[in-house]
């Protein structure tokens, strides 16, 4: 096994991401686990973000490094959250109260429809001239009420008109097949599979 320091604090990607990259030989290590500070996200993008977050990550551990910026962006909003998705209602970072500024702010607007966005980037070293990038989206809309134990953030609002289920309601495997990460990591796989 190879291994890959993760970008990221967070425990659901981390499941996520060890998921898809264990059967290509990938051994995904959080960022944590080595000490690795969590990078700042001064940027307005989520390529520039993850960018960043992957080069700080191998910069710190000496590894691979994979990084993602990923968010939901609401039309009736003009794409916001978008970057801030994960800080949406400020610090410290709360899905609970993400969601509630959320729905307040959608309070009367007619038009629900939001989609996913995911940036995978990752670089073989610190200074890689040229990161792998792969970019993923997943189109739903906001339902007005939580429905579902799985996944995270705003997953138990994010309703997949087509199923008539949430985020939240899916199954991982199916949740994977669908979801902008998923459709990001087998971007990346492609990529990966390319170079090897």
């Amino acid at each position: 096994m190879k291994d890959l320091v993760l970008a990221s604090h967070n425990a659901g990607k981390l499941r996520e991401f060890q998921t898809l990259l264990a059967p290509l030989g990938w051994r995904v290590i959080p960022q944590a686990e080595l000490g690795v500070p969590e990078a700042p996200e001064p940027h307005c993008t989520f390529v520039e973000n993850a960018l960043a977050k992957a080069r700080h990550a191998s910069e710190h551990s000496g590894l691979p490094a994979l990084a993602d910026d990923s968010g939901i962006c609401v039309h009736a909003l003009g794409g916001a959250p978008g970057v801030h998705s994960a800080r949406f209602a400020g610090e410290p970072k709360s899905d609970a109260r993400n969601n509630a500024l959320l729905l307040e702010k959608l309070a009367g607007q007619a038009d629900r429809r939001a989609h996913y966005v995911c940036v995978l980037v990752m670089v073989r070293a610190a200074d890689d001239p040229q990161p792998l990038i792969a970019e993923g989206e997943w189109h739903g809309e906001v339902a007005e009420a939580p429905r579902g134990e799985g996944g995270f953030g705003y997953d138990p609002y994010f309703l997949l008109p087509e199923l008539g289920q949430t985020a939240g309601e899916l199954d991982a495997a199916l949740k994977n097949a669908l979801s902008h990460r998923g459709a990001a990591c087998r971007r990346l796989i492609e990529r990966l599979q390319q170079i090897a």
